[in-house]
């Protein structure tokens, strides 16, 4: 019954060691049967916890843009392993980082032509701001990213005149 829920669950999407071990829980499998299958999946390479990170750091950063910051708080709450993840997250450099950050920001200021008011680019700085820091930006990135294409905006807005 645990290798039926184990195949189950893999073949609806990669999950950690960790997250397998609580739906076995949940079903209420013996933890020594449910570590035995465990223990064989990890032996053919049906469950890898440094596979699965990998994965997980480049599909979440590409379709979500979610910075390193939130991508390791989320393998950790899967049980991925601190230095595993350290690994997973090795494959983002400061550049790709930054590269998303500007990518989110100029997609939600698509139209924007404000700028000349000062208390409206405010506002828009913070929510932009904001808007990466739930992704897991550094605050100081967020925010000079944001002025960065704002003041772009407003020099694009500018040459039309």
């Amino acid at each position: 019954m645990a290798r039926a829920i184990v195949l189950r669950q893999l073949t609806n999407s990669p999950k950690s060691r960790l997250q397998l071990s609580r739906k076995l829980a949940e079903r209420n499998v013996p933890e020594d049967v449910a570590e035995a299958v465990l223990d064989r999946f990890e032996e053919v390479r049906l469950v890898d916890d440094a596979e699965f990170a990998d994965m997980w750091v480049r599909s979440r950063s590409q379709t979500r843009k979610l910075a390193k910051g939130a991508l390791r708080r989320e393998l950790a709450d899967k049980g991925i392993d601190p230095e595993i993840a350290a690994g997973a997250l090795d494959q983002l450099s400061d550049a790709d980082e930054e590269t998303a950050a500007r990518e989110l920001v100029e997609r939600k200021l698509r139209g924007f032509t404000g700028g000349e008011d000062r208390a409206e680019r405010d506002k828009v700085t913070r929510r932009l701001a904001s808007m990466l820091a739930r992704k897991g930006y550094q605050p100081s990135l967020a925010f000079r990213v944001v002025g960065e294409v704002l003041d772009a905006a407003a020099g694009q807005a500018g040459d039309g005149d």
